[in-house]
Protein backbone atom coordinates (compact mmCIF):
# COMPACT_ATOMS: atom_id res chain seq x y z
CA UNK A 1 0.00 0.00 0.00
CA UNK A 2 1.09 3.58 -0.45
CA UNK A 3 2.30 5.99 2.17
CA UNK A 4 -0.74 8.10 1.34
CA UNK A 5 -3.01 5.22 2.42
CA UNK A 6 -1.33 5.04 5.82
CA UNK A 7 -1.61 8.83 6.07
CA UNK A 8 -5.33 8.62 5.38
CA UNK A 9 -5.72 6.04 8.15
CA UNK A 10 -3.94 8.33 10.58
CA UNK A 11 -6.01 11.30 9.40
CA UNK A 12 -9.26 9.40 9.98
CA UNK A 13 -8.05 8.38 13.45
CA UNK A 14 -7.34 12.02 14.30
CA UNK A 15 -10.78 13.10 13.04
CA UNK A 16 -12.47 10.44 15.18
CA UNK A 17 -10.35 11.45 18.17
CA UNK A 18 -11.24 15.10 17.73
CA UNK A 19 -14.96 14.42 17.36
CA UNK A 20 -15.16 12.02 20.32
CA UNK A 21 -13.22 14.31 22.61
CA UNK A 22 -14.94 17.58 21.79
CA UNK A 23 -18.33 15.92 22.23
CA UNK A 24 -17.34 14.62 25.65
CA UNK A 25 -15.47 17.74 26.76
CA UNK A 26 -18.48 20.05 26.51
CA UNK A 27 -19.56 18.60 29.86
CA UNK A 28 -16.24 17.66 31.45
CA UNK A 29 -15.72 21.05 32.99
CA UNK A 30 -19.19 21.25 34.56
CA UNK A 31 -20.28 17.62 35.05
CA UNK A 32 -19.84 17.56 38.83
CA UNK A 33 -21.55 20.96 39.17
CA UNK A 34 -24.36 19.67 36.93
CA UNK A 35 -24.96 16.68 39.21
CA UNK A 36 -24.84 18.82 42.35
CA UNK A 37 -27.26 21.30 40.74
CA UNK A 38 -29.61 18.38 40.08
CA UNK A 39 -29.87 17.93 43.84
CA UNK A 40 -27.26 15.21 44.45
CA UNK A 41 -24.79 15.34 47.34
CA UNK A 42 -21.03 14.85 46.81
CA UNK A 43 -21.45 11.20 47.78
CA UNK A 44 -24.36 10.74 45.34
CA UNK A 45 -22.61 12.64 42.53
CA UNK A 46 -19.49 10.49 42.69
CA UNK A 47 -21.62 7.40 43.28
CA UNK A 48 -23.39 8.23 39.99
CA UNK A 49 -19.95 8.36 38.36
CA UNK A 50 -19.22 5.01 40.00
CA UNK A 51 -22.36 3.54 38.39
CA UNK A 52 -21.00 4.86 35.09
CA UNK A 53 -17.80 2.89 35.66
CA UNK A 54 -19.89 -0.10 36.79
CA UNK A 55 -21.57 0.02 33.38
CA UNK A 56 -18.15 -0.02 31.75
CA UNK A 57 -17.13 -3.04 33.83
CA UNK A 58 -20.33 -4.96 33.01
CA UNK A 59 -20.30 -4.23 29.28
CA UNK A 60 -16.56 -4.01 28.44
CA UNK A 61 -16.08 -7.61 27.40
CA UNK A 62 -19.37 -8.05 25.47
CA UNK A 63 -18.74 -4.85 23.51
CA UNK A 64 -15.10 -5.79 22.99
CA UNK A 65 -16.34 -9.02 21.45
CA UNK A 66 -18.63 -6.95 19.22
CA UNK A 67 -15.54 -5.18 17.86
CA UNK A 68 -13.68 -8.47 17.32
CA UNK A 69 -16.65 -10.29 15.73
CA UNK A 70 -18.85 -7.66 14.06
CA UNK A 71 -16.13 -5.16 13.27
CA UNK A 72 -14.51 -2.07 14.78
CA UNK A 73 -16.60 0.32 12.65
CA UNK A 74 -19.88 -1.26 13.80
CA UNK A 75 -18.75 -0.96 17.41
CA UNK A 76 -17.89 2.73 16.99
CA UNK A 77 -21.26 3.57 15.43
CA UNK A 78 -23.19 1.71 18.13
CA UNK A 79 -21.25 3.53 20.82
CA UNK A 80 -21.86 6.96 19.32
CA UNK A 81 -25.61 6.41 19.03
CA UNK A 82 -25.82 5.04 22.58
CA UNK A 83 -23.94 8.03 23.98
CA UNK A 84 -26.21 10.48 22.17
CA UNK A 85 -29.33 8.83 23.60
CA UNK A 86 -28.03 8.58 27.18
CA UNK A 87 -26.69 12.15 27.19
CA UNK A 88 -30.17 13.35 26.20
CA UNK A 89 -31.58 11.35 29.12
CA UNK A 90 -29.08 13.04 31.48
CA UNK A 91 -30.42 16.42 30.40
CA UNK A 92 -34.01 15.31 30.95
CA UNK A 93 -33.23 14.00 34.43
CA UNK A 94 -31.63 17.32 35.33
CA UNK A 95 -34.81 19.09 34.22
CA UNK A 96 -36.95 16.71 36.24
CA UNK A 97 -34.67 16.76 39.34
CA UNK A 98 -34.81 12.96 39.20
CA UNK A 99 -34.05 10.72 42.20
CA UNK A 100 -30.64 9.10 42.62
CA UNK A 101 -31.75 5.66 41.37
CA UNK A 102 -32.57 7.17 37.97
CA UNK A 103 -29.11 8.75 37.73
CA UNK A 104 -27.56 5.41 38.67
CA UNK A 105 -29.49 3.55 35.96
CA UNK A 106 -28.75 6.00 33.15
CA UNK A 107 -25.11 6.28 34.26
CA UNK A 108 -24.78 2.52 33.73
CA UNK A 109 -26.16 2.93 30.19
CA UNK A 110 -23.80 5.85 29.60
CA UNK A 111 -20.97 3.49 30.52
CA UNK A 112 -22.30 1.04 27.92
CA UNK A 113 -21.87 3.70 25.24
CA UNK A 114 -18.22 4.28 26.07
CA UNK A 115 -17.39 0.57 26.13
CA UNK A 116 -18.14 0.34 22.42
CA UNK A 117 -15.17 2.71 21.91
CA UNK A 118 -12.61 1.27 24.31
CA UNK A 119 -10.34 -1.08 22.44
CA UNK A 120 -12.23 -0.79 19.17
CA UNK A 121 -10.76 2.49 17.91
CA UNK A 122 -7.17 1.67 18.88
CA UNK A 123 -7.56 -1.82 17.41
CA UNK A 124 -8.94 -0.33 14.18
CA UNK A 125 -5.98 2.02 13.94
CA UNK A 126 -3.24 -0.55 14.56
CA UNK A 127 -4.74 -3.13 12.18
CA UNK A 128 -5.21 -0.51 9.46
CA UNK A 129 -1.63 0.72 9.89
CA UNK A 130 -0.39 -2.86 9.50
CA UNK A 131 -2.49 -3.24 6.36
CA UNK A 132 -1.16 -0.03 4.81
CA UNK A 133 2.50 -0.79 5.51
CA UNK A 134 3.17 1.85 8.14
CA UNK A 135 6.79 1.67 9.37
CA UNK A 136 6.84 4.44 11.98
CA UNK A 137 6.39 4.31 15.75
CA UNK A 138 3.06 4.03 17.51
CA UNK A 139 4.15 6.69 20.01
CA UNK A 140 4.25 9.24 17.21
CA UNK A 141 0.66 8.42 16.16
CA UNK A 142 -0.75 8.20 19.68
CA UNK A 143 1.20 11.31 20.71
CA UNK A 144 -0.25 13.35 17.85
CA UNK A 145 -3.72 11.97 18.61
CA UNK A 146 -3.27 13.15 22.17
CA UNK A 147 -2.39 16.62 20.92
CA UNK A 148 -5.56 16.57 18.79
CA UNK A 149 -7.51 15.34 21.80
CA UNK A 150 -6.03 18.09 23.96
CA UNK A 151 -6.94 20.79 21.47
CA UNK A 152 -10.52 19.53 21.23
CA UNK A 153 -10.73 19.13 25.01
CA UNK A 154 -9.43 22.67 25.47
CA UNK A 155 -11.96 24.04 23.00
CA UNK A 156 -14.89 22.01 24.25
CA UNK A 157 -14.30 22.48 27.98
CA UNK A 158 -13.88 26.26 27.71
CA UNK A 159 -16.92 26.55 25.46
CA UNK A 160 -18.91 24.23 27.74
CA UNK A 161 -18.09 26.36 30.78
CA UNK A 162 -18.89 29.60 28.99
CA UNK A 163 -22.14 28.23 27.54
CA UNK A 164 -23.18 27.10 31.02
CA UNK A 165 -22.27 30.52 32.43
CA UNK A 166 -24.30 32.35 29.76
CA UNK A 167 -27.27 29.95 29.68
CA UNK A 168 -27.52 27.12 32.21
CA UNK A 169 -25.78 23.87 33.12
CA UNK A 170 -28.01 21.81 30.83
CA UNK A 171 -27.22 23.40 27.44
CA UNK A 172 -23.71 21.87 27.07
CA UNK A 173 -25.31 18.43 27.26
CA UNK A 174 -27.58 19.27 24.32
CA UNK A 175 -24.57 20.50 22.34
CA UNK A 176 -22.88 17.19 23.07
CA UNK A 177 -25.83 15.26 21.64
CA UNK A 178 -25.63 17.29 18.41
CA UNK A 179 -21.90 16.67 17.96
CA UNK A 180 -22.32 12.94 18.55
CA UNK A 181 -24.97 12.71 15.84
CA UNK A 182 -22.62 14.48 13.42
CA UNK A 183 -19.89 11.91 14.29
CA UNK A 184 -22.24 9.07 13.32
CA UNK A 185 -22.31 10.48 9.80
CA UNK A 186 -18.55 11.19 9.71
CA UNK A 187 -17.59 7.69 10.87
CA UNK A 188 -20.05 6.12 8.45
CA UNK A 189 -18.31 7.87 5.57
CA UNK A 190 -14.63 7.59 6.60
CA UNK A 191 -14.17 4.47 8.72
CA UNK A 192 -13.50 1.10 7.09
CA UNK A 193 -12.14 -2.10 8.68
CA UNK A 194 -8.70 -2.62 7.10
CA UNK A 195 -6.36 -5.49 7.92
CA UNK A 196 -9.07 -7.22 9.93
CA UNK A 197 -11.90 -9.56 8.96
CA UNK A 198 -14.73 -9.87 11.51
CA UNK A 199 -15.48 -13.45 12.60
CA UNK A 200 -19.20 -14.01 12.23
CA UNK A 201 -21.52 -17.00 12.26
CA UNK A 202 -21.16 -18.20 15.85
CA UNK A 203 -23.87 -17.46 18.39
CA UNK A 204 -23.28 -14.62 20.83
CA UNK A 205 -22.51 -16.91 23.79
CA UNK A 206 -20.08 -19.00 21.76
CA UNK A 207 -18.43 -15.88 20.35
CA UNK A 208 -17.94 -14.40 23.81
CA UNK A 209 -16.52 -17.67 25.15
CA UNK A 210 -14.14 -18.16 22.21
CA UNK A 211 -12.81 -14.62 22.10
CA UNK A 212 -12.54 -14.42 25.91
CA UNK A 213 -10.51 -17.63 26.09
CA UNK A 214 -8.12 -16.43 23.39
CA UNK A 215 -7.93 -12.98 24.97
CA UNK A 216 -6.92 -14.44 28.34
CA UNK A 217 -4.30 -16.62 26.66
CA UNK A 218 -2.82 -13.72 24.68
CA UNK A 219 -3.45 -11.04 27.29
CA UNK A 220 -3.70 -11.69 31.02
CA UNK A 221 -1.52 -14.82 30.92
CA UNK A 222 1.30 -12.83 29.35
CA UNK A 223 3.13 -11.47 32.43
CA UNK A 224 4.19 -8.13 30.92
CA UNK A 225 0.56 -7.37 30.03
CA UNK A 226 -0.86 -8.82 33.25
CA UNK A 227 1.13 -6.56 35.57
CA UNK A 228 0.14 -3.44 33.61
CA UNK A 229 -3.49 -4.51 33.86
CA UNK A 230 -3.24 -5.09 37.62
CA UNK A 231 -1.67 -1.62 38.04
CA UNK A 232 -4.46 0.07 36.12
CA UNK A 233 -7.25 0.02 38.78
CA UNK A 234 -5.07 2.05 41.14
CA UNK A 235 -4.33 4.81 38.64
CA UNK A 236 -7.51 4.89 36.53
CA UNK A 237 -9.99 5.05 39.41
CA UNK A 238 -8.08 7.86 41.09
CA UNK A 239 -7.60 9.67 37.77
CA UNK A 240 -11.33 9.76 37.06
CA UNK A 241 -12.09 11.03 40.56
CA UNK A 242 -9.33 13.66 40.52
CA UNK A 243 -10.39 15.04 37.15
CA UNK A 244 -13.94 15.70 38.30
CA UNK A 245 -13.12 16.64 41.91
CA UNK A 246 -10.71 19.35 40.77
CA UNK A 247 -13.67 21.29 39.31
CA UNK A 248 -15.41 22.07 42.64
CA UNK A 249 -11.99 22.11 44.36
CA UNK A 250 -10.90 25.14 42.32
CA UNK A 251 -14.20 26.88 43.07
CA UNK A 252 -13.68 26.12 46.75
CA UNK A 253 -10.17 27.59 46.71
CA UNK A 254 -11.42 30.63 44.77
CA UNK A 255 -14.31 31.11 47.20
CA UNK A 256 -17.00 31.33 44.48
CA UNK A 257 -19.32 28.33 44.10
CA UNK A 258 -20.98 29.76 40.96
CA UNK A 259 -17.85 30.43 38.88
CA UNK A 260 -18.73 27.83 36.24
CA UNK A 261 -16.23 29.26 33.76
CA UNK A 262 -13.48 28.54 36.30
CA UNK A 263 -14.64 24.92 36.42
CA UNK A 264 -14.38 24.83 32.64
CA UNK A 265 -10.91 26.32 32.98
CA UNK A 266 -9.89 23.33 35.13
CA UNK A 267 -10.66 20.97 32.25
CA UNK A 268 -9.01 23.40 29.82
CA UNK A 269 -5.79 23.45 31.85
CA UNK A 270 -5.77 19.68 31.85
CA UNK A 271 -6.34 19.80 28.09
CA UNK A 272 -3.41 22.15 27.60
CA UNK A 273 -1.24 19.82 29.66
CA UNK A 274 -2.44 16.95 27.50
CA UNK A 275 -1.40 18.82 24.34
CA UNK A 276 2.08 19.41 25.71
CA UNK A 277 2.31 15.85 27.01
CA UNK A 278 1.28 14.39 23.65
CA UNK A 279 3.81 16.55 21.82
CA UNK A 280 6.55 15.55 24.26
CA UNK A 281 5.73 11.82 24.22
CA UNK A 282 7.81 10.93 21.11
CA UNK A 283 10.65 13.10 22.42
CA UNK A 284 10.58 11.40 25.80
CA UNK A 285 10.46 8.00 24.09
CA UNK A 286 13.58 8.78 22.08
CA UNK A 287 15.37 9.89 25.26
CA UNK A 288 14.26 6.89 27.36
CA UNK A 289 15.10 3.39 26.17
CA UNK A 290 12.26 1.53 27.86
CA UNK A 291 8.56 2.35 27.85
CA UNK A 292 8.10 1.10 31.40
CA UNK A 293 10.52 3.78 32.60
CA UNK A 294 8.06 6.39 31.34
CA UNK A 295 5.10 4.62 32.97
CA UNK A 296 6.73 4.23 36.39
CA UNK A 297 8.06 7.80 36.42
CA UNK A 298 4.67 9.19 35.46
CA UNK A 299 2.79 7.37 38.23
CA UNK A 300 5.35 8.30 40.88
CA UNK A 301 5.35 12.01 40.04
CA UNK A 302 1.60 12.36 39.46
CA UNK A 303 0.87 10.63 42.79
CA UNK A 304 3.15 13.08 44.59
CA UNK A 305 1.40 16.01 42.91
CA UNK A 306 -2.03 14.78 44.06
CA UNK A 307 -0.76 14.53 47.63
CA UNK A 308 0.46 18.14 47.47
CA UNK A 309 -3.07 19.51 46.92
CA UNK A 310 -3.82 19.00 50.62
CA UNK A 311 -1.65 21.99 51.63
CA UNK A 312 -2.81 24.41 48.90
CA UNK A 313 -4.88 27.48 49.80
CA UNK A 314 -4.10 29.79 46.86
CA UNK A 315 -5.76 29.57 43.45
CA UNK A 316 -2.61 30.14 41.38
CA UNK A 317 -0.81 27.29 43.15
CA UNK A 318 -3.78 24.97 42.71
CA UNK A 319 -3.81 25.74 38.99
CA UNK A 320 -0.05 25.10 38.76
CA UNK A 321 -0.43 21.72 40.44
CA UNK A 322 -3.34 20.86 38.16
CA UNK A 323 -1.16 21.60 35.13
CA UNK A 324 1.68 19.51 36.55
CA UNK A 325 -0.65 16.59 37.26
CA UNK A 326 -2.10 16.76 33.74
CA UNK A 327 1.34 16.85 32.14
CA UNK A 328 2.80 13.94 34.08
CA UNK A 329 -0.21 11.71 33.43
CA UNK A 330 -0.61 12.59 29.75
CA UNK A 331 3.02 12.20 28.70
CA UNK A 332 2.86 8.49 29.59
CA UNK A 333 -0.39 7.65 27.76
CA UNK A 334 1.12 7.13 24.27
CA UNK A 335 3.83 4.90 25.76
CA UNK A 336 1.28 2.74 27.57
CA UNK A 337 -1.00 2.42 24.54
CA UNK A 338 1.97 1.55 22.30
CA UNK A 339 3.37 -0.94 24.83
CA UNK A 340 0.08 -2.85 25.07
CA UNK A 341 -0.76 -2.75 21.35
CA UNK A 342 2.68 -4.08 20.42
CA UNK A 343 2.11 -7.14 22.64
CA UNK A 344 -1.43 -8.10 21.57
CA UNK A 345 -2.29 -10.18 18.45
CA UNK A 346 -4.70 -8.59 15.99
CA UNK A 347 -7.56 -11.09 16.41
CA UNK A 348 -7.81 -10.44 20.15
CA UNK A 349 -6.68 -6.81 20.23
CA UNK A 350 -10.03 -5.09 20.84
CA UNK A 351 -11.10 -7.54 23.53
CA UNK A 352 -7.78 -7.48 25.41
CA UNK A 353 -7.77 -3.68 25.32
CA UNK A 354 -11.36 -3.70 26.54
CA UNK A 355 -10.38 -6.02 29.38
CA UNK A 356 -7.61 -3.59 30.31
CA UNK A 357 -10.17 -0.77 30.33
CA UNK A 358 -12.53 -2.96 32.37
CA UNK A 359 -9.96 -3.26 35.16
CA UNK A 360 -9.50 0.51 35.19
CA UNK A 361 -13.24 1.00 35.44
CA UNK A 362 -13.44 -1.60 38.21
CA UNK A 363 -10.97 0.47 40.20
CA UNK A 364 -13.24 3.48 39.84
CA UNK A 365 -16.32 1.70 41.23
CA UNK A 366 -15.04 1.71 44.78
CA UNK A 367 -12.57 4.59 44.55
CA UNK A 368 -14.93 7.33 43.40
CA UNK A 369 -17.66 7.08 46.05
CA UNK A 370 -15.04 6.42 48.76
CA UNK A 371 -13.07 9.52 47.81
CA UNK A 372 -16.31 11.47 47.37
CA UNK A 373 -17.29 10.57 50.92
CA UNK A 374 -13.81 11.55 52.08
CA UNK A 375 -14.35 14.94 50.43
CA UNK A 376 -17.69 15.33 52.24
CA UNK A 377 -16.04 14.64 55.60
CA UNK A 378 -12.58 16.19 55.24
CA UNK A 379 -12.57 18.37 52.10
CA UNK A 380 -11.37 17.92 48.52
CA UNK A 381 -7.71 18.49 49.37
CA UNK A 382 -7.58 15.57 51.81
CA UNK A 383 -9.44 13.32 49.36
CA UNK A 384 -6.81 14.09 46.70
CA UNK A 385 -4.09 13.21 49.21
CA UNK A 386 -5.72 9.82 49.77
CA UNK A 387 -6.05 9.43 45.99
CA UNK A 388 -2.32 10.04 45.56
CA UNK A 389 -1.52 7.28 48.04
CA UNK A 390 -3.82 4.85 46.21
CA UNK A 391 -2.35 5.78 42.81
CA UNK A 392 1.21 5.16 44.05
CA UNK A 393 0.30 1.52 44.72
CA UNK A 394 0.56 0.92 40.95
CA UNK A 395 4.35 1.43 40.90
CA UNK A 396 5.36 -2.07 42.14
CA UNK A 397 3.17 -3.76 39.53
CA UNK A 398 4.62 -1.67 36.71
CA UNK A 399 8.07 -2.63 37.98
CA UNK A 400 7.07 -6.31 37.68
CA UNK A 401 6.01 -5.71 34.07
CA UNK A 402 9.36 -4.06 33.42
CA UNK A 403 11.16 -7.07 34.89
CA UNK A 404 9.72 -9.29 32.12
CA UNK A 405 11.92 -7.50 29.56
CA UNK A 406 9.34 -7.98 26.81
CA UNK A 407 10.61 -6.85 23.37
CA UNK A 408 7.71 -4.35 23.21
CA UNK A 409 9.29 -2.47 26.12
CA UNK A 410 12.12 -1.30 23.86
CA UNK A 411 10.36 -1.31 20.46
CA UNK A 412 10.65 1.87 18.39
CA UNK A 413 8.61 0.82 15.35
CA UNK A 414 5.24 -0.89 14.92
CA UNK A 415 5.44 -4.57 15.97
CA UNK A 416 3.43 -6.92 13.75
CA UNK A 417 1.33 -9.41 15.76
CA UNK A 418 -0.65 -11.62 13.38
Amino acid sequence: MSVMSARRVRGTFYVLTFGNTIAASFIWGINTLFLLDAGLSNLEAFAANAFFTLGMVVFEIPTGVVADTWGRRASYLLGTLTLAATTALYWLMWLWQSPFWAWALVSVLLGLGFTFFTGAVDAWLVDALHATGYQGSLEAVFGRAQVVSGVSMLSGSVLGGLIAQLTNLGVPFLVRVGVLLVMVVVAGLLMRDLGFTPTRGAGPVTAVRTVMRASIDHGFRRPAIRWVMIATPFTAGVGIYAFYALQPYLLEVAGDSTAYALAGLAAAIFAGSSIVGGALAPVVRRAVRRRTTVLIGSVAVSSAVLMAFVVVDQLWLAIALLAAWGLTTSVAQPAQRSYLNDMIPSAQRATVLSFHSLLGSAGGIGTQPALGRTADLNGYGFSLLVGGVISACAVPFLALSRAQRDPADEATTLVVNP
